[in-house]
């Protein structure tokens, strides 16, 4: 085409860009409120089905969210997701860990049988962590039970003799409807630490322990499901539907389809296979634009929303591709509120006012990594530098991540050699921090300030009462501790972050 007859404006109107912001950008708009931000109602919907009592996951890192770290997420209120560079039973052993974590009727029921002597139960016990056992016949009915106060020390009964002359042959039992006050009534009556579960012809089907009443007493906020398992979420690759299907026979709660570019008609017809092959629902991402939700928001259970923003990702400057958090949140929004599927913000979330400004622009909650890379109960392992401690966390599209598996989250073949892959993340450190518990305390407190400031009592009432002011770059700066040497750091501010 000669060059004179190409349409005027061909790449200059490129250059009429419509601007983006992120979380520096912005600040929310302090309203009159009677809201007091303890009182601040903080619980939210995660995905179409499955609500959260704090807005907050955990993301699917391998320095990030393992088995622990999901346990504790849950019990805190919010959500752990389960990375994917773990093998399929490595992942499936990880979810049944999370949703036995706190249930009430245990279901893997350590027994012994009359026959067995007394050393060899007591050893059997002391392998399996436990103090007591259900003594059952070959037709699992309940004989009897017995404890380590049965048998240590051996003062009616000899070690060789069998369990039938050391238990407890009146057994206090319960059928599957027992709710954990009427089992802690008969623990209470009856003088009794563990309540065997049986049908309606006395065999064992479960077991109650006076332990795990209290530790579901111990966290009354925690998130959890119909039967009162802790909730758990899984990462999945668009492609692996036979994946998905085994960690949702597992009990997974949520999948989420892990790329990092979702908008792609491969991904998306990926994605709907999977949908349409499982129960839990089907958190689709990660996208960044209106018309990747108008396309998704169709089958999709939530969308999770962020291109670049997290901050070991360099996928903006090594692709030069992205958009900043804010808006992209907001566009996605704006499309999925339509067809009331909730949203996710992924990633670029330093602070706790990052997070709250995020669902002000529209997400139902936020997913962060690195804010949690240095608990205890991440699986980064601990380093020290220069006499202080770290714990090491790396991007899902950094070299070492894709060779434990995860460069096809990013469309990429494997190669053949190191140097060939593109990375998109690098390798890092996190300060060490203590517990998850301690972090999410100020991340959720910090929220919770946010909507007192603008006077809204819950999620939904904020989002429609927040409004944004600009922020200038002398004002970005004036929002930081500022003309002052930081002599006692505060839990919930770094000027380093």
């Amino acid at each position: 085409m000669a060059r004179d007859s190409r349409p005027e404006g061909q790449y200059t109107d490129k250059l009429r860009v419509p601007e983006a912001l992120t979380f520096d950008d912005v600040l929310l708009r302090p309203k009159e409120s009677r809201v007091e931000p303890d009182e601040a109602d903080v619980s939210t919907r995660v995905s179409t089905n499955v609500e959260l009592n704090v807005p907050v996951l955990s993301a699917a890192m391998d320095t990030v969210t393992e088995g622990e770290l999901a346990v504790e997420m849950a019990r805190q209120g919010g959500l752990g997701v389960l990375h994917r560079n773990m093998d399929l039973d490595e992942v499936v052993s990880e979810v049944e860990y999370v949703k036995r974590a706190d249930e009430l009727i245990i279901r893997d029921v350590v027994t012994a049988s009359p026959d067995q002597t007394v050393r060899e139960v007591d050893a059997m016990m002391e392998n399996a962590g436990v103090s007591g056992a259900p003594v059952v016949d070959e037709d699992d009915e309940v004989l009897g039970i017995i404890s380590g106060t049965d048998i240590r020390p051996y003062l009616e009964v000899g070690d060789a003799d069998e369990v039938r002359e050391a238990m407890t042959d009146e057994v206090i039992t319960a059928t599957e409807g027992v709710t954990a006050r009427e089992a802690l009534e008969l623990m209470y009556e009856h003088k009794i630490e563990r309540v065997p579960i049986v049908d309606d012809e006395d065999r064992l089907t479960g077991l109650v322990t006076m332990q795990k009443i209290l530790q579901r007493r111990e966290y009354g906020n925690a998130a959890r499901d119909d039967d009162g398992s802790l909730l758990c979420g899984v990462a999945v690759g668009p492609f692996e539907t036979d994946r998905a299907v085994a960690v949702d026979d597992a009990g997974a709660d949520v999948l989420f389809i892990d790329c990092a570019h979702a908008h792609n008609l491969n991904v998306i017809d990926g994605a709907r296979d999977i949908k349409e092959s499982v129960e839990a629902d089907v958190v689709v991402g990660n996208i960044g634009t209106a018309e990747a939700a108008e396309d998704i928001v169709g089958f999709a259970d939530g969308l999770k929303v962020g291109i670049g923003p997290g901050s070991i990702c360099t996928t903006r400057v090594v692709s030069g591709s992205g958009m900043p958090q804010i808006t992209a949140v907001a566009q996605v929004a704006d499309v999925a509120a339509d067809h009331d599927v909730p949203v996710i913000a992924d990633g670029g979330i330093r602070y706790s006012g990052d997070a709250i400004k995020a669902i002000a622009a529209g997400a139902d909650a936020v997913m962060l990594g690195s804010y949690f890379a240095g608990t205890d109960e991440a699986p980064g392992r601990v380093i020290t530098i220069e006499g202080k401690k770290y714990k090491q966390y790396r991007g899902m599209g950094s070299v070492g991540a894709m060779q434990s598996g995860d460069g096809d989250r990013y469309l990429k073949d494997e190669p053949d050699e190191e140097d060939e892959y593109v990375p998109e993340g690098v390798e890092a450190a996190k300060p060490y921090k203590g517990s998850l518990e301690g972090e999410l305390h100020q991340l959720v407190g910090g929220m919770q300030s946010g909507m007192g400031y603008v006077g809204a009592e819950t999620i939904p009432e904020f989002k429609e009462r927040s409004e944004f002011v600009r922020v200038s770059s002398a004002g970005q700066q004036e929002s930081h501790a500022h003309d002052v040497m930081i002599t006692d750091e505060a839990p919930n501010y770094s000027p380093g972050e």
